[in-house]
This record gives C-alpha cells, structure tokens and sequence, in this order.
C-alpha cells in the first residue's frame, strides 16, 4: 500500500490539503472533511457501500481498487483480496482487513473502527464516521477520523498526511456523484497539546414523528461541532 512510510508522508504535500485537521495533541488528532453531492442519501448510501468504484488504487495494498468489499452489517469487514499477480484466476495470496463497521444505518450513518495504511501497525484504536444529511439540493457528508493511542511518528506529523489521503478519496467520491469537497477553514486549536476538554454529544434536533413511529431524527452536520455521536434509535 502507498500509504506507507516516507512516500505516504509526500501526499500531503503533493494533494491539496483542506485544512481539515480538527484537533491535534500527543494523544491523536480528529480530521473532518465535508462533501455536498446532489443526489438523495440513498443513492449516495449505494455508491459508499461499494468502494471498489470510488476509492483510489493507488491506496491499496494490491494496487487495484476492484479487489475491495464492504460486508455491509455490524461486524462486517472493509476488506481487500490479495490477488496472485501471476496467476489472477489462482486462489488469493492473501487478505487485508482494513475496518471492521460498529454502527450501520442506510442512508444516514457508517461508522467502522481500523487503523489505515501504517496506521495498522501502530498501536491506535481509529474510527471513521461518514454521515449524510439531506438537503433541498442533494445530501451533505460529513467524513471523521478519530486517531488515538500509540503512533511512531508525531501525531502533528501524521494528522495532515491523512487529512490529505482522506480528502482525496471523499473528493473521488464527490465526483462521482456530480459533486464537490467544502473546504473547511483551518482551526486555531491545532497543534495544541491538549484537544478541548469537553467532548460532548451532539443534540439531535426535535423533528415531527408520525403518530406511533420512533423513526430517528436526523442530526445536522457542523463542522465546527466537537464530535459526532448518532443517537440510538429507540423504541425498535
């Protein structure tokens, strides 16, 4: 995978970076990146659970996007086959869990837990969250990735290399869909040595329910919010 080492740490100088780095301390860092395409959340729900059609080869350990899967259901795995290159029809070489989903609700939120490219040899607990909020001209994404634990390099070395990587694949995955990054201004609170201090969950806003339905309600995307947590549905 191209992730690694000193040619991962090149992207972020070589990408156009959004200045998404949310929070950086010697704990770990938070990156978001926003996307608006104007599609409804389903039809953009479709193209996310296929990631063989938008995430870029090049970050791959076989070199070759067609060879990922998402197992869409908790549990299931973000995985990558690892093809013979000199017998492709031959059983796989070999296997790559890349995340494993904790949370999954068409249409609204993905959530899966796994360290990316060097990551995964690193001693951190990472999560990504994509959520989707509709809108009168298509569906909002919000991606995070949420790093912490033990890393060899400088979390404020790190942050900005995946910001660029992330930014790249929500990008392709934009465009795909006829739409766009929003770029996010830069946070004075980064590279502090200590993120803020009160973590909070997101209220979710009151909405109007059908009689005798506990449908969830749909949370607002806020960059500047400190963190995304989506509300269990209850009542099901």
């Amino acid at each position: 995978m191209k992730w690694a080492s000193l040619g991962f740490l090149a992207l972020s100088m070589a990408s156009p970076a959004l200045a998404s780095v949310h929070q950086v301390s010697d704990r770990g860092f938070v990156i978001r990146n926003v996307a608006e395409v104007p599609v409804s959340p389903d039809e953009a729900w479709d193209l996310l659970v296929r990631p063989s059609q938008w995430w870029d080869s090049a970050h791959t350990f076989s070199a070759d996007a067609a060879n990922l899967t998402l197992d869409e259901r908790a549990g299931g795995c973000w995985c990558e086959v690892l093809r013979n290159p000199d017998s492709p029809n031959a059983a796989p070489r070999g296997s790559v869990e890349h995340m494993r989903v904790i949370y999954i609700e068409r249409g609204r939120a993905l959530r899966l837990s796994g360290g990316l490219g060097p990551l995964q040899a690193d001693a951190v607990v990472a999560t990504l969250t994509i959520q989707f909020k509709p809108g009168e001209a298509g569906t909002q994404v919000l991606m995070e990735y949420v790093v912490g634990g033990y890393m060899r390099r400088e979390p404020g070395v790190v942050a900005p290399a995946v910001d660029a990587v992330l930014a790249a694949q929500l990008s392709r995955f934009a465009d795909k869909l006829g739409g766009r990054v929003i770029p996010i201004p830069a946070k004075e609170a980064v590279g502090a040595s200590e993120p803020d201090a009160e973590a909070e969950t997101l209220d979710m806003p009151e909405e109007e329910l059908p009689s005798g339905d506990a449908a969830p309600k749909i949370m607002p995307i806020d960059p500047d919010e400190k963190a995304f947590v989506p509300e269990p549905i209850q009542g099901r």
